[in-house]
């Protein structure tokens, strides 16, 4: 009787053991709300759908299949950098071999796209767009200077006429994460307003060419297609 006892006690404790760990697996493969990107993400916009639906973040990357798609191989991709004539298409090349979906011109687009948000939101002091955009220590230098705007009561307007030029100038490689930075040639207007709204800078009828340096950074072995703004400078 006693063994018999034992042996529902071992069948019991197996089920809740298998009960628990299918739990958890369900747990642990779901994203957190924190997660989530901007729904307007330029660098998802364009991204191509697989037939079954699902995202291309949500599809585990296959790093040393063959690009059966242009016929290219590692190997020889491998070589291309090697033979590449500038460090920029030495840098680019790297990227592709370690993000086979990376593309130039689409990454070209989707960075015009964080630009206008980046820049839209600022003068807005929308904080959670830019916390979704920008990593922490560029995110920092942007929240300071929305806080000694709205300390001195103060409001910009920001209105970009027109991205005149978006120029990929350095591209490379550190470990798995890949960083690009792009050139951007602005035309703007901004106007920054007292708390009486009278004009405190600028000119609400100037339009002012600006070039801005922004690099982006993304882990190439990540599901996540995004990429973030890891530093901004000026023109030497």
């Amino acid at each position: 009787m006693g063994e018999g006892f034992q042996l529902f006690d071992i069948i019991l404790f197996a089920a809740i053991a298998a009960f628990l760990v299918l739990r958890l697996r369900s747990v642990l493969g779901k994203r957190t709300g924190h997660e989530q990107r901007p729904s307007n993400d330029p660098f998802q916009q364009g991204q191509q759908k697989r037939p079954n639906g699902q995202d291309r973040d949500k599809v585990v990357p296959m790093p040393d299949r063959s690009r059966a798609e242009d016929g290219i191989t590692d190997e020889e991709l491998r070589k291309a950098a090697e033979k590449a004539d500038t460090p920029l298409s030495a840098g680019l090349t790297q990227i592709k071999l370690a993000d086979r979906d990376f593309d130039e011109d689409q990454f070209v687009q989707g960075a015009r796209g964080a630009f206008e948000m980046v820049v839209n939101a600022y003068a807005e002091g929308d904080r959670k767009s830019l916390r979704q955009l920008l990593a922490n220590d560029v995110y920092q230098d942007f929240e300071q200077a929305i806080e000694q705007r709205e300390s001195a009561g103060q409001t910009l307007e920001t209105t970009l006429v027109n991205i005149r030029e978006a120029e990929i100038i350095e591209a490379e490689l550190q470990g798995r994460t890949a960083f690009v930075t792009v050139k951007f040639v602005t035309e703007q207007i901004n106007l920054l307003k007292d708390a009486e709204g009278n004009a405190v800078e600028g000119d609400p009828e100037h339009v002012s060419d600006v070039t801005d340096i922004w690099t982006f950074a993304r882990n190439t072995r990540s599901r996540d297609p995004n990429w973030t703004l890891v530093a901004t400078r000026s023109p030497e």
